[in-house]
C-alpha cells in the first residue's frame, strides 16, 4: 500500500525522545524554549510560542490580539473545521469568504465585501501548502486597520516572495503527525509582535507569567520537552522533506499533465509550494478514490464537506453561497507526496491513473 501520510521519523528521535525520558524532566522545559528560538529563526521571526496542537496555535494567537465576543473574523470555509472552531472559541464569528479556483485560497476581491464595523482580523489559511496572496490580503488589513492572521498549519517552509508564510502577520502552525513535521502532536505560533507572544505564553499557561500569580483568564495548551525533542530533529530534517515533497510534486505534475480530465496543482510565480499535499481536481472524483484504493494506493479528500455546510454550523444559521468553495469540496482529490514516496511509487500511481480511463459522463 503507498499511503496518503507518513510520518518520517529514525533514530534521530527516538534518542531525543530517550535523552528527555532519561533527564527526568518530560513537562515544558528547556528544549521547548530551544525549540522556540530554532522555529523563529526558521520562519523569520522574533518570537515563537509553542504549545500542545494547531488548533491550540489558532485558538491563541486569536486570543492574544484581544479578540472575542461581537468581533469577526474573515477565513476560508474550504479547510480542517479547526480553523473556524478556534474563532467562535473566543466568541468571536468566523466569516467566510470563497476562494479562487486555482489556489484554494481564500479570494482577496471577495474579502471586501465580507468587512463590516464587527470585522476584527483576516485570517487566510495557506492551504496545501501554497501560500495565499498575502500582498492583497495584507494591504486589505492594512487599509482597514485589521489584524493579519495566518493559518500555516498546512505550509511549513512554504514561501511568498522569499518571505516564509507565518511571518506576513501572527502565524498558526500545526505539527499533527501528517503535517510535514511532527512533534507527535503540537503547535506553534510565530509573530513579531512582543506583546501578542507575552500574552499567547501567558494563555498557554493558566493566564501567568510567574508562577501561581495568574493575571488574565488562560488554559494549559503547552507543549512538553518530548514534543519539543521530536521537534528540534524535525526541523533540521524539514528543508530535505520540503525539498521530496516537491521533487514528488514535479514528478507527479510532469506524468499527469497530459491526461485531459485531470487539474494539477498550480504553483503561483514568486511562491514555493511545500505540498503538504498534491491536490488535483476531476470529475466522478470518488470513483477515482475508490479505483485507487483497490490499486493499494491511498487518497485523500480534504475537504468533502467545507465548514459553512457542517452540521453544526448550520444550525447557527450559516448558509452562505460559496460558488467556488464548494465546488472544489466535489472536485478535490489529494495523491501521495509525502518524503516517504519513491520514483518508483510515482510511476505506480500515475500509471494507475492513466489506466482507470476517466470520469464517465
Amino acid at each position: 500500500m503507498i499511503p496518503i501520510a507518513k510520518p518520517q521519523l529514525d533514530e534521530t528521535e527516538i534518542q531525543a525522545v530517550t535523552d528527555v525520558l532519561r533527564s527526568g524532566i518530560i513537562a515544558e522545559g528547556q528544549r521547548v524554549k530551544d525549540f522556540e528560538q530554532a522555529f523563529a529563526e526558521y520562519t523569520g521571526t522574533e518570537h515563537a510560542v509553542a504549545v500542545n496542537s494547531g488548533t491550540a496555535a489558532l485558538h491563541a494567537a486569536i486570543l492574544a490580539h484581544g479578540i472575542g465576543k461581537g468581533d469577526e473574523v474573515i477565513t476560508s470555509s474550504f479547510s480542517f473545521i479547526a480553523t473556524a472552531n478556534s474563532i467562535l472559541f473566543t466568541g468571536a464569528k468566523p466569516v467566510f469568504a470563497d476562494i479562487s479556483a486555482d489556489t484554494f485560497n481564500i479570494d482577496p476581491h471577495m474579502i471586501e465585501e465580507k468587512i463590516t464595523p464587527a470585522t476584527k482580523a483576516i485570517m487566510p489559511v495557506h492551504l496545501y501548502g501554497h501560500p495565499a496572496e498575502m500582498d492583497a490580503i495584507k494591504d486589505i488589513a492594512e487599509d482597514r486597520g485589521l489584524i493579519l492572521l495566518e493559518d500555516a498549519c498546512q505550509a511549513h517552509g512554504a514561501t511568498y516572495k522569499g518571505k516564509k508564510v507565518g511571518s506576513f502577520g501572527t502565524g498558526s502552525f500545526s505539527f499533527y503527525p501528517t503535517k510535514n513535521m511532527t512533534t507527535s502532536e503540537g503547535g506553534i505560533i510565530t509573530t513579531n509582535d512582543e506583546e501578542v507572544a507575552s500574552k499567547a505564553r501567558m494563555i498557554r499557561a493558566h493566564g501567568s507569567k510567574q508562577r501561581y500569580l495568574h493575571e488574565m483568564l488562560g488554559f494549559n495548551l503547552r507543549m512538553t520537552d518530548i514534543s519539543a525533542a521530536i521537534g528540534i530533529a524535525q526541523l533540521k530534517k524539514l528543508p530535505d522533506y520540503t525539498s521530496r515533497r516537491q521533487h514528488n510534486a514535479k514528478l507527479l505534475t510532469e506524468k499527469l499533465s497530459n491526461i485531459e480530465w485531470i487539474k494539477c496543482p498550480e504553483v503561483k510565480e514568486n511562491c514555493t509550494h511545500s505540498f503538504h499535499q498534491y491536490t488535483v481536481r476531476t470529475q466522478d472524483r470518488d470513483e477515482l478514490s475508490d479505483y485507487l484504493r483497490i490499486k493499494e494506493i491511498g487518497t485523500g479528500i480534504y475537504y468533502p464537506i467545507p465548514i459553512h455546510r457542517q452540521p453544526y454550523y448550520k444550525e447557527l444559521g450559516y448558509n452562505d453561497s460559496l460558488l467556488a468553495t464548494e465546488k472544489a469540496s466535489r472536485e478535490v482529490l489529494s495523491l501521495p507526496v509525502h518524503p516517504g514516496i519513491t520514483d518508483e511509487d510515482i510511476d505506480t500511481i500515475a500509471n494507475a491513473i492513466e489506466s482507470w480511463g476517466g470520469p464517465s459522463c
